[in-house]
């Protein structure tokens, strides 16, 4: 690829993929147990499920301006075109600490050219996005049209999840106390979904199957050309509830192209253990 497509560990992105397509990455932190871990990188999700289980509490970072400048300045100092798809700016520091760093490398690097999208997006939203600019660059689209068409795309990408216990989200400030209530009485389970890069509860239903049956739903009152797209479907230390899902998917919808992925450490953190994310366009792009 002539153009570096660059992504942080919110794209939940297994490694073998990063390392396949030679995508620049950024780990996120993760500091558990005294320690911080590289998240992707020295910490694996199902250690950070494990012990969230037994009542740690699981902190996260952003990585530092000296790591994102140490990762861009060797493509500046090349000249050579990069594109970082960042973790939502509403869910992280990441984006705005890039930008700063960004401007910092111009003052130095006038000429290089590095795009940074706010991708308002999580998990696999921000991974489907990384995997469609890498196949744009690896089919040498311009730059210009492929920085306009991961832009789109991060707008028109939907994400439906649920989680077992809203609690974490509230403790980590994801969201309101007050909104993490209703979620733990008679077996109540949240619906949860991302409105401008910003995790908002939608609905509430009684048991786990009414709550996959109505992300189903919710999946084709929104999708546009369901079967041309690549599903993104991610989850926390919970195969079996995510093959389910997929399976229910390709029943309703004839969707035959799926991309699943374990929510990394950094996400998990927030979420919990148990959650299941749905991700797919809301305004199919073709290019």
């Amino acid at each position: 690829m002539s153009i570096q497509i660059i992504t942080d560990s919110g794209a939940d992105l297994p490694q073998s993929y990063i390392r396949e397509h030679r995508i620049a990455f950024l780990p996120l932190v993760v500091h558990w147990n005294g320690q911080d871990y590289e998240d992707g990188v020295t910490i694996e999700p199902k250690q950070v499920y494990d012990t969230m289980r037994g009542g740690d509490v699981v902190r996260t970072a952003q990585p530092s301006p000296l790591a994102m400048k140490e990762l861009f300045l060797p493509y500046a100092k090349e000249n050579r075109p990069c594109l970082y798809i960042a973790f939502s700016s509403k869910l992280s520091g990441t984006y705005q600490t890039a930008m700063a760093v960004r401007s910092e490398l111009l003052d130095e690097y006038p000429e290089f050219r590095l795009t940074i999208i706010d991708s308002k997006c999580a998990s696999l939203g921000q991974g489907l996005a990384v995997m469609k600019a890498v196949e744009l660059a690896e089919r040498n689209t311009p730059y210009n049209l492929l920085c306009e068409t991961i832009e789109s795309y991060c707008r028109h990408m939907e994400h439906i999840f649920t989680v077992d216990n809203l609690d974490y989200l509230a403790r980590g400030g994801r969201i309101s106390k007050a909104a993490a209530a209703f979620g733990g009485l008679l077996n109540i389970k949240p619906l949860l979904h991302v409105e401008d890069g910003a995790l908002v509860p939608l609905e509430k239903l009684r048991g786990r199957k009414k709550v996959l049956k109505r992300m189903v739903e919710l999946m084709g009152e929104r999708g546009d050309d369901l079967q041309k797209q690549t599903i993104g479907i991610s989850h926390a230390d919970d195969e079996e509830t995510a093959l389910e899902l997929k399976r229910m998917i390709e029943e309703t919808h004839g969707c035959t192209r799926f991309f699943l992925s374990d929510i990394g450490s950094a996400i998990g953190a927030h979420a919990g253990p148990g959650t299941i994310a749905l991700f797919f366009l809301n305004k199919y792009i073709e290019i």
